[in-house]
């Protein structure tokens, strides 16, 4: 029975209660389940995937009422008016009537519910009302708590959205919508254009337009790709990614899965771009079909939730030793099991830290409203223990320790000398590239008098294109100027650039390239990058203008023109950020794909010591073993692949760190899903923010600092509810053996105790907005079982020499040692074990000297007060008779002070004691 109770009061309470990431460490969805039961999509689902498939374009478009030009916004209005919006169900808001329902079959509120009815039926019918009226309040009290928070979670992921491409139709010439859906396909009209929209807003028969690191937003056929890859692991579990073609290749297919024209809900693309028409959005979706059958995910439990189930089972193990204790021995002395079974449930409830959950939901819901005035994002609540507990914070170099704005700083020849034709070619590769346009292509189109001098749109055609990737890292384009010949255009890292050229231009002269002219090229490049540049490679070469498609096999035989070189100024919060991390007990670690010398010129200008730079060349050779200690004695890793970041963000968490990773690319994702914390900022790719479990909405990094002590503060507020609760309640169950042994009667009704443990409880409600002193927040926190139980086991027997110290005093002084004396014992205990419990909130909460070095907040003085008075007046007061109390003398409120200052002074130096041994956290 205990075991099933405090299991359940975690997990339950505990489980996120947002919505689930879609696209992030799922489940595959077409494997099976805990149940063992496979994951089928309906039939009608499966054909009209397959017929869309199948169709040719003309058919398709005219089916959903679209065009090659897609949608005007007038008939996608109509269209969503129809389908509604482009979201998933994941877990319908429940209605209030269930949630309040929910709130009360909670463990707790059952087992008081038990308790009442046995009041009930053994004509106790005020402890069954008190009872009662304790499972009213702690139902509302969550209902009200939970309300306010899923309405504030709500609020924040409202802030961050995807968007996508949508291709929008311009109908103001008066065409009849019947008409237009009825028209034919054909090439992309100048009345059309590109929009972006929120995902959520897409419709069946809107056209897209998909490059690298986009979400497929919704089911789609492709209509046009090149080169177009995209990871379906979300959907199949297989971690390569898999090529798609505008025309169906495998027409035996028969898994709508394995249609290489179709898109998936869910998927991303990894590289190439494409023209997709959506089929279906939301709950009509193959993925949205599926997601809520979803019973597992792969996603690791957080270090805050381990602790917590750790933290159970040590409860459970107390809890299976005390209450039988308790049981049997109030049975054989006093006689009365059904009322030794009463008391020793009633302990069994104090060992249970019920307002746990509670206080985990408001401290986190408090922490991510702070965070948002911050201008971040949380998206899952959890995460912000995290931050707190993170000390290792991994960050790409480029848009988060740089600016989001990169500079064309020169534009050179193979010779260093400034060169117009290297501008020139540059240009057309970016303008006529339709993958992901990263900061670099921004920058070189900035470039408005090359537009102008060029006139791309009248004087070139393209005519092909291979789109970036992160194995190769350059992309190519191929354009034709007048009919003339092709000519094929790439740019991209030096070293991938040379090593598909044969030749360079030296002038209007070609020359072979030489071993000397590559050292001549190194001794160049390397100056830029020592200037803290970022170079870029361009190259060509000429084609016949007879060839229609080109491939990787054509990046072959070119000629290195020279470099664009990029000055990527750092932010200007950077520097501070770091400076201010690592004086909060946070190791900065740079992980970037740009070469080691412009990495080196960064981390300098942001102040950042280098401890050793390795690269992603050497990691390939390295074994497990190897990197684990090269992780810990370098901080900066250069000409890294995204599979190098995951590696070594895996590798750190191995060694037992809480890593946190910072990124805003493609590259990024990886990392960001393996890491305890993924950072990311609201103007990076889909793949990046939908990874991350925190998103910045400000360029200033120092509100990673605000986000770090937050997180310390959330998680030092928790934790000073589970200690002071354990070692509270350790020491009443001590006194309640000693008493039970010693003492003809109960030295407490069960009624007592429940009372006395919901106020206790009560006055802790202030605990979120209580301060946390400034030396808690300079170091991680993280959470340790056995230094909880330690601290139970030191702090609890406290307690319990002054409960023994008010036997004492009831019985000689006030001569409480009869069954007919007992209210009166009873309530001289009731008193200071409430007082003691409430006073302990004070003493435990800082490792200083309370009230004097460290003062509690407002609002937790004002309810541990107001406890400490109600305590007081129900024995003193008209409703004594009630509770099955009775006042007590003057001379008590003589010893009652004493008792509370002996105790302090007690728990004081002990704490000095603990704190000196064992540190305080």
């Amino acid at each position: 029975m205990n075991f099933t109770i405090l299991k359940e009061l975690f997990v339950e309470f505990l489980r996120t209660r947002h919505i689930a990431r879609h696209f992030r460490r799922s489940a595959p969805l077409n494997t099976l389940t805990q149940t063992g039961e496979s994951q089928e999509v309906p039939a009608s689902l499966t054909k009209a995937l397959v017929e869309a498939a199948t169709s040719n374009v003309e058919a398709l478009l005219k089916q959903l009422g679209s065009h090659n030009d897609g949608l005007s916004e007038v008939q996608a209005e109509v269209v969503r008016a129809r389908v509604g919006l482009n979201e998933i169900e994941h877990e319908k808001q429940l209605l209030w009537w269930i949630h309040l329902w929910h709130c009360y079959c909670s463990p707790f509120n059952l087992l008081l519910t038990l308790l009442a009815i046995v009041s009930y039926v053994t004509d106790d019918m005020k402890g069954a009302l008190v009872i009662g009226m304790m499972v009213v309040l702690s139902t509302f009290l969550r209902f009200w708590q939970e309300g306010k928070s899923n309405k504030a979670a709500d609020a924040l992921k409202a802030m961050v959205s995807n968007t996508a491409t949508v291709i929008r139709r311009n109908l103001s010439e008066g065409i009849s919508l019947k008409a237009e859906a009825a028209s034919s396909a054909h090439p992309h009209s100048k009345s059309a254009q590109r929009v972006e929209l929120s995902i959520k807003f897409l419709v069946p028969g809107d056209v897209i337009v998909l490059s690298a690191g986009d979400m497929i937003p919704a089911d789609c056929r492709v209509l046009t790709a090149k080169d177009l890859f995209v990871s379906q692991a979300a959907m199949t579990g297989e971690s390569m990614p898999v090529e798609k073609f505008a025309a169906l290749c495998d027409v035996e297919a028969a898994n709508p899965l394995e249609f290489d024209n179709l898109l998936f809900m869910g998927t991303n693309v990894v590289s190439g771009s494409a023209m997709a028409i959506v089929l279906g959005t939301g709950n009509s979706t193959y993925f949205g079909t599926l997601a809520s059958r979803i019973t597992t995910t792969d996603r690791a439990p957080t270090s805050f939730q381990s602790g917590v189930n750790k933290l159970s089972w040590l409860l459970i193990r107390f809890m299976l030793v005390m209450s039988p204790l308790v049981l049997f021995i109030n049975g054989f002395t006093k006689g009365d099991w059904m009322e030794a079974l009463l008391f020793a449930l009633s302990v069994a409830v104090g060992q249970t830290p019920e307002m746990l959950p509670m206080i985990v939901t408001s401290t986190l819901a408090k922490g991510a409203e702070f965070l948002s005035r911050k201008k971040v994002i949380v998206k899952r609540l959890d995460a912000i223990q995290n931050f707190g507990a993170m000390d290792i914070l991994c960050t790409d170099k480029t848009g988060t320790l740089t600016q989001d704005k990169i500079f064309l700083a020169r534009h050179v020849d193979v010779w260093g000398d400034e060169s117009n034709e290297v501008l020139e070619l540059a240009y057309l590769n970016s303008y006529y590239q339709t993958g992901l346009k990263n900061l670099l292509d921004v920058a070189v189109l900035e470039h408005a008098e090359v537009h102008r001098e060029l006139e791309p749109a009248n004087n070139f055609r393209k005519v092909d294109e291979i789109p970036f990737d992160f194995t190769r890292r350059r992309m190519s384009v191929v354009v034709e100027k007048h009919d003339e010949h092709h000519l094929l255009i790439t740019k991209g890292a030096v070293e991938e650039i040379l090593s598909i050229c044969t030749q360079v231009r030296h002038g209007d002269a070609i020359e072979p390239l030489t071993p000397e002219l590559r050292t001549h090229i190194h001794t160049v490049t390397v100056s830029l990058n020592e200037e803290g540049l970022r170079v870029v490679a361009v190259a060509a070469k000429k084609g016949s203008s007879t060839q229609d498609s080109y491939s990787l096999a054509d990046e072959c035989e070119l000629t290195l023109i020279g470099y664009v070189a990029f000055l990527d100024p750092p932010k200007d919060s950077t520097a501070p950020a770091l400076k201010a991390l690592t004086e909060h007990g946070v190791t900065v670690k740079v992980l970037t794909g740009d070469n080691e010398l412009v990495t080196a010129k960064i981390c300098c200008e942001v102040g950042l010591a280098q401890q050793g730079v390795l690269l992603g060349s050497d990691i390939e050779c390295m074994s497990d073993q190897a990197l684990t200690e090269a992780v810990e004695s370098h901080n900066v890793f250069a000409k890294l692949t995204p599979l190098h970041k995951e590696r070594i963000v895996r590798v750190l968490k191995t060694n037992g760190h809480v890593v946190g990773f910072m990124g805003d690319g493609i590259n990024d994702a990886p990392a960001l899903h393996a890491a305890d914390i993924g950072i990311s900022v609201d103007t990076a790719v889909d793949i990046a923010k939908e990874a991350a479990d925190i998103i910045l909405l400000e360029k200033s990094l120092l509100v990673l600092v605000e986000g770090v002590r937050e997180g310390r503060r959330t998680f030092s507020n928790m934790l000073k509810y589970i200690k002071m609760t354990a070692s509270s309640n350790f020491g009443n169950v001590l006194s309640v053996l000693v008493a039970s042994a010693f003492i003809p009667f109960l030295p407490m009704l069960p009624m007592h105790l429940l009372v006395q443990n919901l106020l206790y409880d009560i006055s802790q409600i202030a605990i979120p907005f209580d301060h946390v002193d400034e030396e808690l927040l300079q170091k991680p926190q993280h959470w340790h079982t056995e230094d909880i139980g330690r601290f139970m086991i030191f702090f609890g027997p406290i307690s319990s020499v002054f409960d023994i110290t008010t036997f004492a005093v009831m019985w000689f002084v006030f001569g409480a040692q009869t069954p007919e004396q007992q209210t009166l014992f009873q309530s001289g205990w009731f008193i200071v074990g409430l007082l003691t419990q409430t006073l302990i909130v004070h003493m435990i909460r800082t490792p200083q000297i309370p009230f004097i070095q460290s003062r509690a907040a407002t609002p937790l003085l004002v309810m541990t007060g107001i406890i400490i008075a109600v305590g007081i007046f129900l024995p003193m007061g008209p409703l004594a008779h009630y509770f099955k109390l009775q006042a007590l003398p003057p001379l008590y409120f003589v010893f009652l002070p004493l008792i509370m200052l002996a105790y302090m002074g007690l728990t004081q130096a002990m704490k000095g004691i603990y704190r000196r041994r064992w540190g305080w956290q």
